[in-house]
């Protein structure tokens, strides 16, 4: 069986029931003048519990389709979002 990649992002959006909008951010390097730049994807992912919030980081892994634009689950929360 082959290995699901494993991502960890911050959560933007949990105004879904059982979904989360999650955005990863990655650094790219350009190939003509080698600056490092900053690019972000969102993903949607399932959220059984219900128990993500916004600003939490979260570890998200590929899964099979559970609609048109989702499909990764939430495994773990990696940090908390602090509380204000």
């Amino acid at each position: 069986m082959a290995t699901k990649a494993e991502v960890t992002g911050r959560v933007v959006s949990d105004k879904m029931d059982k979904t989360v909008v999650v955005a990863v951010e990655r650094q790219i390097r350009d190939a003509l003048y080698g600056k490092t730049q900053k690019r972000t994807s969102k993903f949607l992912a399932h959220n059984e519990a219900n128990d993500v919030r916004v600003s939490d980081r979260v570890a998200i892994v590929e899964a099979r389709p559970m609609s048109r634009r989702k499909r990764w689950v939430v495994t773990r929360v990696v940090e908390k979002a602090k509380e204000v």
